[in-house]
């Protein structure tokens, strides 16, 4: 060892780095070893003391904690010492007995002796009881200080007459004469009832925060404030929560009460929030009405659960206040919704229903819209582009042949490996070596009408493309290849893993699902107002083309179904919105600015000419074409045009969006004001909504609103509940949900996009070993 002091000289061979390696080597493996002793000694003592408290062990470890000394630099555990709860005192943890001995019953810890002194008022002391132990001679063995005795007489003689007022400190080995009903269980329980009685004589307080009353009403304002904008994520049960109320204690906030949060602070809050919206309502000079909830989203789509829907006001502002929510029970009538539509329009505003420009909703629009339309004049009615976008989705895998196809060949594949346990192992295996599957496919119920609920379609489809490598590995098992010799539908199975073909339209079935819903998702963030319903759908129509040339999908069937499904979403409120909105202009050959009227066809053009003249009085509608052939062919100023169609770079996102959104509208009502009638239409057309949904609720909220219906006053609250959250999110344009915030939270980064360029990059590659 005396090799390791000496400084090693140059001219020794490299050898001598590979000892010294070793050494460090040794010292680490040293350390290690110490470390998981003292581990292993921490880690005793916790479990001797866990026991003690319930009972089974020595009265002094109540006040005796074990706490693990870490070295400042390794961090590694170094030593482990205990430290007295009564006065936060740390000894050595060799000898915890003796510790309890010298520091609690000889009177050296503070607060333990304070209550051991007479008291007028003490109760009379639990060791009156018991008659004196007998002496007992303790043999301790200490570092390097031999075997010592002592008498127990020898150290009450040393605390003098303090012990014969004193609780009785039992200890199980020292209490013979203590005859207790419940036996030797019993003195564990009266220790703890000795130190309960010994807190309330000197309570040791803990200093805390000290809080202002303003900093505690602020600090509860908030805390419920959260509690209402989490709209049912976060139950009201957790007030009560021991470890929550601990929390409140230790920042220095009193307990706050439920039935507080329930009654005195939600009505001030739902009276808040009413009259804020209804002065919002009232200083704007007209509004829409949006309506979300009526589209039936159950697992099986058989229309016996219950919906909650919910009814919006769209401002010119930009801007959206919360009006109401309804339950439904199921599927609803069209005459229904539509006297639902009109009973909300009246009770916004009462006899200004001319100030509701339209109405955008998820459902009804072939009925129910268009009666109110027809019947208002002045009324433009909707259908949410959301839910037209979804609904192509459904057309596709309806009327689309490779949709079908890949449809039933995924469900064979899903119940081959779900009901195959030899498939399964065979898969684990396989997860072993680095390749990612799923445990089960996600089959729909034979209940459940894929063509219908495409949600149930698409995650089925997602978990056979993410186990695609894995499940043609298997299928080139020979075990495998052994057990379906005698099964023709898992040979049949097996064969369609191993195609070409299948893989390649299972890729391009997921591709268009991929490429709809990356739009929908869009439109979900952007929200886009009726002007731009035909650039959207013209570039759906250019991603579909572009789809069909990729694949080699005869593009004729493509394309008529999405005309169909634009032909009964299309209203001419969207061509004239197009052609009026400034933010569409384009600049010609002469510098000009014009409306884009050579996007339209004939037919649409025909629309923005009816549409004006339905939307202005008689006597106005000459008026309104004479200035709508002087907006086509004048334009706006191109100073003013640049300035509506200046973009920004959103710091949020990254993607450029308009710098103000409301300059279109503003526009027409300052420096385009020499158009008295078409101006009048204008401003009423662009400010409108091509979406009809507002905020979204949780699930768990849902269900907990739909439940309260059964109580006349539970619904009451429950509806104040939902409208002081809706105005708060709507207030924040926050558009989302918890727990699609979660989900985002938990997603792996990158996974979609992956799956996308290694698994099915190549399909021939793939199967070229095959």
């Amino acid at each position: 060892m005396a090799s390791a002091n000496t400084t090693p000289s140059p001219l020794l061979p490299p050898q001598t780095d590979v000892s010294s390696s070793l050494a460090t080597t040794a010292t680490a493996t040293t350390d290690d070893v110490a470390s998981k002793a003292v581990n292993k000694r921490y880690e005793g003592l916790m479990m001797v003391r866990t026991k003690a408290i319930k009972g089974k062990g020595a009265w002094y470890w109540v006040h005796l904690e074990p706490i693990l000394v870490r070295h400042p630099e390794t961090n590694l555990p170094k030593a482990v010492k205990l430290k007295c709860s009564l006065c936060d005192a740390v000894f050595s943890a060799s000898n915890p007995s003796r510790t309890a001995s010298e520091h609690l019953k000889r009177g050296t810890c503070p607060n333990f002796a304070a209550v051991l002194k007479p008291h007028s008022l003490s109760p009379l002391p639990l060791s009156s009881f018991a008659a004196s132990p007998p002496p007992v001679h303790v043999t301790n063995n200490g570092n390097g200080n031999g075997n010592r005795k002592r008498s127990k007489n020898q150290t009450q003689a040393r605390t003098g007459n303090i012990n014969n007022n004193s609780l009785a400190i039992v200890e199980s080995t020292q209490s013979p004469h203590l005859v207790l009903s419940g036996g030797r269980e019993d003195l564990g329980a009266l220790a703890m009832l000795e130190d309960s009685v010994k807190k309330l004589k000197s309570p040791k307080t803990r200093p805390g925060p000290v809080l202002s009353k303003d900093q505690i009403d602020s600090a509860v304002e908030l805390l419920t404030d959260w509690l209402y904008d989490s709209c049912g994520s976060v139950s009201f049960s957790s007030f009560d929560h021991p470890k929550f109320r601990a929390f409140l204690s230790q920042v220095g906030l009193p307990v706050v009460s439920r039935k507080e949060v329930l009654d005195a602070r939600l009505d001030r809050k739902f009276v808040e929030a009413k009259t804020e919206s209804e002065i919002r309502i009232r200083e704007a000079m007209f509004f829409q009405v949006a309506s979300d909830g009526w589209k039936i989203r159950t697992c099986c789509g058989d229309g016996d659960d219950d919906n909650l829907v919910k009814f919006t006001v769209n401002l010119p502002n930009g801007t959206s206040v919360y009006q109401k929510a309804l339950i439904t029970g199921g599927s609803v009538s069209s005459k229904l919704a539509e006297d639902v539509f009109w009973e909300t329009v009246m009770g916004i505003r009462g006899n200004g229903v001319q100030r509701c420009v339209g109405i955008v909703a998820d459902k009804y629009k072939a009925k129910a819209l268009r009666n109110l339309e027809t019947q208002n004049q002045w009324m433009v009615n909707v259908s949410c582009q959301l839910q037209g976008f979804l609904s192509l989705l459904k057309d596709f895998g309806k009327e689309l042949p490779v949709f079908t196809s890949v449809r039933e060949t995924c469900l064979k594949i899903g119940n081959f490996v779900n009901n195959k346990p030899q498939i399964r192992s065979s898969l684990r295996k396989h997860k072993m070596v680095g390749l990612e599957y799923v445990e089960l496919i996600r089959v729909p119920s034979n209940k459940c009408d894929c063509r219908n609920n495409f949600v149930h379609f698409f995650g089925m489809l997602e978990d056979v493309w993410s186990s695609a490598r894995v499940l043609q590995m298997v299928v080139l098992d020979d075990s495998i290849k052994v057990s379906c010799m005698d099964d023709p539908v898992s040979r049949e199975v097996v064969a369609i893993i191993q195609s070409e073909v299948f893989w390649n339209e299972l890729e391009a079935v997921y591709s268009l699902v991929k490429l709809i819903k990356g739009m929908t998702q869009e439109i979900e963030a952007e929200r886009p107002l009726i002007g731009q319903c035909l650039p959207l759908w013209e570039e759906l129509r250019s991603k579909v083309k572009n789809w069909c040339a990729k694949f080699s999908i005869p593009g004729e069937n493509v394309e008529k179904i999405v005309e169909k499904r634009f032909r009964k979403n299309y209203h001419p409120a969207w061509s004239a919105a197009f052609i009026l909105d400034p933010l569409y202009l384009i600049k010609d050959n002469s510098g000009k600015y014009l409306p884009p009227f050579k996007c339209l066809t004939e037919e649409q053009e025909k629309d923005v000419d009816k549409l004006i003249t339905r939307l202005v009085s008689r006597e106005e509608a000459h008026f309104a074409l004479m200035e709508l052939m002087k907006w086509r062919s004048e334009g706006l100023d191109p100073l003013y045009a640049q300035a509506v169609q200046v973009k920004q770079r959103d710091p949020i996102t990254g993607k450029m969006r308009i710098a103000n959104p409301q300059s279109s509208r503003l526009v027409w009502e300052t420096c385009l004001s020499e158009y008295k009638s078409l101006g009048k239409v204008a401003v009423r057309l662009i400010f409108l909504h091509a979406t009809s949904f507002g905020f979204k609720c949780n699930w768990s909220f849902m269900k907990w609103y739909c439940v309260q219906r059964h109580s006349r006053a539970s619904l009451e609250r429950a509806q104040k509940m939902i409208f002081v959250a809706a105005h708060a999110k709507l207030e924040k344009r926050d558009f989302s949900n918890e727990e699609e915030k979660d989900a985002e939270l938990f997603a792996t980064s990158g996974c979609e996009d992956d799956m996308l360029n290694e698994v099915f990059a190549d399909a021939s590659s793939i199967l070229g070993f095959l």
